[in-house]
């Protein structure tokens, strides 16, 4: 697979940055643990629909007690737009029993606690350290999942070696913000189909061109 060389890369990021220097997650969240249950709502469902959901949820259970006060079927009646609301409920009514039982309530700084969490896995883990406490992870969703191979900055077709090949490569003082421009690249420029390739401001680097 061809690779852009370091120097390429770090052409990308440093454009990215002058664009959009501080980019936030599109996630609406006022706490850890508001913005875990919002990644967790947010698979395979877009952030918008999540915040219209969790717009009125927080307002009323913002915390892991008040969830669970709540109860399941509670719960479902502000989420029901969401895809998936059923297993996804399930998840946060175990996610908040087990930060209750385990973490006393609070959101776990490290990843592997909070993987022992019902319903997160590594990308999920990845966002929350990312966002809340800015640790150089680098989460993959779908769209890094397409694009990063496609622009030739990094290699792999599963999550996880995607994951690490971007970790190998991108420059340290671009890893805080990385994820979330790949993230608005993907989804508003170098879309799945259609791509902005007229207007990308990455166009004349990007291996997919050559």
């Amino acid at each position: 697979m061809n690779l852009l060389s370091p120097l390429e890369i770090a052409e990308v990021f440093t454009r990215f940055k002058a664009q959009n220097k501080n980019p936030k997650s599109e996630l609406h969240w006022t706490s850890p643990f508001t913005l875990l249950v919002a990644v967790v709502l947010s698979a395979q469902a877009t952030d918008k629909s999540v915040n219209i959901a969790t717009e009125k949820l927080y307002k009323v259970a913002d915390t892991p007690q008040k969830i669970l006060a709540l109860g399941e079927e509670g719960l479902i009646e502000y989420i029901k737009s969401i895809g998936l609301y059923r297993s996804k409920a399930r998840h946060v009514m175990g996610l908040c029993e087990k930060l209750l039982k385990d973490f006393d309530g609070k959101v776990p700084r490290s990843r592997e606690e909070l993987m022992s969490l019902p319903g997160v896995g590594r990308k999920t883990a990845n966002v929350v350290l990312n966002v809340v406490w800015g640790e150089h992870t680098m989460p993959v969703d779908t769209h890094l999942l397409r694009i990063c191979p496609k622009i030739g900055l990094a290699e792999g077709d599963t999550p996880e070696k995607v994951e690490k090949s971007l970790l190998e490569r991108v420059p340290d003082e671009f890893m805080e913000h990385a994820h979330h421009w790949l993230i608005l690249h993907g989804r508003y420029v170098c879309t799945a189909r259609n791509p902005k390739c007229e207007s990308c401001i990455i166009s004349d680097i990007c291996l997919r061109n050559s």
